[in-house]
């Protein structure tokens, strides 16, 4: 399992000390300190911003968006950038949101939220190598019993013999949010 571990630190001392030899991710709502994560971290990831954008309930510029990835994604240390998403949005506006989408199944992760089908889920699974999922609708509190219920329906649509059939990323999820054990799945 590969963590990606946010930012905008305090910093840029903070910065190096957090991103030095692991995986950063950076938002386009903070990109002040990608220049950092470039240079010290093994790797890093894009965000687009829309969690920022749900919260603060302001707009945002996806075509600056697109510019910000092909600024980076021919870097060398870049592994992927999540494609634009509308958090509390229904699948048609999200799937537009994926049609529009300029770099290529290498370079996108589209994001499924909690609150979408399942079948949206399982579609996205087998056209994408990664699919971010994101905590939304009535699932948006990470770690409550709704949110495991959720999480379980989620791992049986997509796993094969225990397995995931696509690469998995957690947006906002960690050991520390979800206190992971057994127990949650069921297991």
């Amino acid at each position: 399992m590969v963590h990606y571990h946010g930012g905008r630190h305090s910093t840029w001392q903070v910065a190096v000390e957090i991103w030095k030899g692991r995986h950063a991710l950076v938002s386009h709502a903070e990109p002040q300190q990608l220049g950092i994560a470039a240079e010290v971290a093994q790797s890093f990831a894009l965000d687009n911003g829309a969690f920022t954008v749900w919260k603060q309930g302001i707009d945002i510029d996806w075509q600056s968006y697109y510019g910000w990835v092909e600024q980076w994604h021919r870097h060398p240390g870049f592994d992927w950038a999540l494609i634009p998403d509308v958090i509390e949005g229904d699948e048609t506006a999200n799937d537009g949101l994926l049609a529009e989408w300029p770099f290529g199944k290498v370079a996108g992760v589209p994001v499924w939220h909690f609150h979408e089908s399942i079948e949206r889920l399982q579609r996205l699974a087998a056209e994408w190598p990664r699919v971010a999922l994101g905590s939304s609708g009535q699932y948006a509190t990470i770690g409550t019993t709704r949110w495991w219920s959720r999480m379980q329906e989620i791992m049986e649509s997509v796993c094969v013999d225990g397995m995931p059939s696509v690469r998995l990323h957690g947006l906002r999820i960690d050991r520390k949010s979800t206190r992971l054990n057994s127990s949650h799945l069921g297991i």
